[in-house]
């Protein structure tokens, strides 16, 4: 596994080589060493799918605040995502956000510190999801920030068809409680 670190603090992707023979291919999705020797302390306790069965689907941008916040290993094992992370941590970072393709056919990975808030587009019909959570999901903590903010400006690849009630009217950047 290789990890880079993104343009926001703390945010790596993470390439995993595909092995790949006759009987099918192999990448490595978790290495607890890798990460511990890239300088982070990431063990999760949680794993989530996510599957979305039309192109242009949206789910985000999701956080939880501190205590519950959650760093977050996303990965795409089947088809491809426009994924993206908004920095929340107070500093000149707040509100930047970066955005990379996942797909299964790369093995690639995000990983996302505590205090970022997280989307994704599908880009293909299947898509799905593997979230690896450092911290449990805490019912009535979830929080959001409106996915076309226009003080984030996020360049999303295509116009979602497809969202939750709640991914459509959660509140602005500004208007974050």
């Amino acid at each position: 596994m290789r990890l880079t670190e993104g343009d926001l603090p703390g945010l790596y992707l993470v390439e995993s080589p595909v092995h790949a023979d006759a009987r099918g291919s192999f990448a490595r999705a978790w290495c607890r060493d890798t990460f511990r020797a890239a300088g982070i302390d990431f063990d999760p306790v949680q794993a989530n799918l996510s599957t979305n069965t039309a192109r242009h689907t949206l789910r985000g941008l999701h956080y939880q605040d501190p205590p519950y916040a959650e760093a977050k290993l996303v990965r795409c094992v089947a088809g491809r995502i426009w994924d993206v992370a908004v920095d929340l941590r107070p500093g000149p970072g707040y509100g930047r956000w970066q955005a990379v393709e996942l797909s299964a056919e790369r093995a690639n990975a995000l990983f996302l510190p505590e205090g970022l808030a997280h989307g994704f587009l599908t880009l293909t019909p299947g898509a799905v999801v593997l979230y690896h959570m450092g911290a449990a999901h805490v019912p009535g903590q979830a929080r959001g920030i409106r996915w076309d903010d226009p003080d984030l400006a996020i360049a999303w690849p295509a116009p979602p068809e497809m969202m939750s009630e709640a991914d459509r009217t959660w509140p602005g950047l500004a208007e974050r409680t």
